[in-house]
This record gives structure tokens, C-alpha cells and sequence, in this order.
């Protein structure tokens, strides 16, 4: 019992999603022909230690501040139920944080050797990584209860995940990665943007102003449509300026997914919602997966 409550309290279905970065930089090293499998599985573990420790902060810090009360909409979580007590996920805040900062590191030796100039950059921000991941909801004043949510996203998920990974395999980048790292991270926006829909009415009770509070709801139905085709704009654009082939356009498949993610989240009410934050992020790593073979094939 225990032992599934913990498994349930990582979130599985969020780790597509933090994958998606990873491997949209690992399609890019791959097509400077900088590509590495060790960097990559070690980017891989990294991201989903932090993905997990930031969704245990998260499951931690809502219930310290309220968020997760009996009237809220998603699905049940460890500490506020009970199954999980509030020391016990101290101690798992700790140990993911230790398991991050080792997993880091090694990654780090492996991508940049002796290089203490450039340990000691990406040294900083896996530092800036971890405390982002706890600050969202535990702390004083924590940012994902003042909005800052969607912006913390776009930087981890989207330029930080994407352009980083893609240094550490080829130790360069060019102003043009910058727009598949912003489809990555106006995705994964997307994501957080139909969790805080759901969550509109218990966010309200429990003060917290996520982007959705604060602007209502059809102006975030308005803004989640604005990443999607945000998301889709970046990838093309990339493409056409670094165009060779009509299988650059792969990804272009997805576009059903999103407009049917865009329809239902205009569609549907609280509860309902719920599927469809896992059916836009294993969208984006199908994308992810597709804009990369399209550039390798093209």
C-alpha cells in the first residue's frame, strides 16, 4: 500500500513530459552528428529526478498551503489524504534532492571532463533547476501561487531543458535552437494551463492566483490555443529556415492532437478536463519524437 502510494505521489504521467525536452535536445545533437548515448541517459535520469522531486514539493507544499482541500478537483494527493505523512515527505524532499544533485554532477563530468568554467555554469543552474522545482509551492511565498507558474515552465521545460541538454552534447548552440526549445516550452505551458483550468474554483478558495484565476476562464481557453499554435509556428519556422526535405514536416501529424487538446479544453468542465493533461503531454513527446526524425531524415 505504501509502496503504491509513493509511485502514485511521483505523478508517472508527468515524466512524458519532461522527457519531451530531453530528447528534442538529443534529435538536435543528433543532427550536428554530436549525439551521445551515455549524456543522453544521463539527462534523461536527471530530468526525471527533478520532474519527481518537483512533484512531490508540489503534493507537499499544496497541502501546507491548502490548495488540496476536500473540494479540489484532481486527483487525490499523498500528504493531504494521509497516506503520506508530512515528515515522510520531508525526508523524500531530501533524498531526491541528493539524488539530483549526484546524477548532475556525474552528468556533468561526463559531458565537460575537466572544463570548470562549464561545470560550474551548469552546476548553477541545476541549483536554479532544484529550487525552482521546490519553490512552485512550498516556501513563504511560493511563485506558482502568485502566477509565476507558466513562466517558470517556458524557462525548465522549454529554453533551459532544451538548450541546455543540446550544449551538453555538442557544447554550442545557434539563436535558431531557441524556437524548438520555445515549441517544447509553450507545450508544456499548455499542460500547467489545463491542470490550473481544472483547478479554478478550489485555486480561488485556497488562494492561489494561478494565470487561469487571475484571467478567467475563457481567457486561458483563448490562451491555451495561443501555445498550441505558438508551439506548432516555432517548429515550422525552424524547419523552413533550415529547410531541405518535405519530411522536416512530420511533426505536422500531431496537429490533430492539438486542435482536438485545444477543442476539449474549451469544451469540457473541471473534472473532465483531467484526461486531457495526459493526452497533451504524450502529444508533445509524439511531436518531439516526430520534429526529430523529421530533421534526421531531411
Amino acid at each position: 500500500m505504501q509502496a503504491k502510494a509513493w509511485i502514485s505521489a511521483f505523478r508517472p504521467r508527468t515524466l512524458p513530459l519532461a522527457l519531451s525536452c530531453i530528447a528534442m535536445g538529443g534529435f538536435l545533437a543528433a543532427a550536428a552528428n554530436a549525439f551521445r548515448w551515455d549524456i543522453f541517459l544521463l539527462c534523461a535520469l536527471t530530468t526525471i529526478l527533478l520532474q519527481i522531486l518537483s512533484n512531490l514539493a508540489n503534493d507537499y507544499g499544496d497541502s501546507i498551503h491548502g490548495a488540496d482541500h476536500d473540494e479540489r478537483v484532481g486527483p487525490s494527493r499523498a500528504v493531504q489524504s494521509g497516506i503520506i505523512t508530512k515528515h515522510a515527505m520531508k525526508n523524500a524532499l531530501i533524498v531526491f534532492v541528493i539524488l539530483c544533485l549526484a546524477s548532475g554532477i556525474w552528468l556533468l563530468k561526463i559531458s565537460f571532463g575537466t572544463n570548470l568554467k562549464a561545470i560550474s555554469f551548469f552546476f548553477g543552474l541545476g541549483i536554479l533547476s532544484i529550487l525552482a522545482a521546490i519553490a512552485y509551492t512550498v516556501g513563504k511565498k511560493p511563485y506558482g501561487y502568485v502566477g509565476m507558474g507558466d513562466f517558470s515552465v517556458l524557462i525548465f521545460f522549454g529554453l533551459v531543458g532544451v538548450l541546455g541538454s543540446l550544449y551538453l552534447f555538442t557544447q554550442s548552440i545557434s539563436w535558431d535552437h531557441l524556437l524548438p526549445a520555445m515549441s517544447c516550452g509553450f507545450f508544456s505551458m499548455g499542460v500547467l494551463n489545463i491542470n490550473n483550468i481544472r483547478d479554478i474554483e478550489s485555486d480561488k478558495k485556497a488562494g492561489k492566483f494561478s494565470l487561469p484565476v487571475r484571467i478567467g476562464r475563457n481567457k486561458a481557453i483563448l490562451y491555451h490555443w495561443l501555445l498550441i499554435v505558438g508551439g506548432l509556428i516555432c517548429a515550422a519556422a525552424f524547419n523552413i529556415l533550415n529547410y531541405s526535405s518535405l519530411i522536416q514536416f512530420l511533426f505536422l501529424v500531431t496537429v490533430p492532437l492539438f486542435v482536438l487538446n485545444g477543442i476539449s479544453v474549451s469544451q469540457k468542465k473541471d473534472k473532465e478536463l483531467d484526461p486531457y493533461l495526459k493526452q497533451m503531454a504524450l502529444s508533445t513527446l509524439l511531436f518531439v519524437v516526430l520534429f526529430g526524425l523529421g530533421i534526421l531524415l531531411g
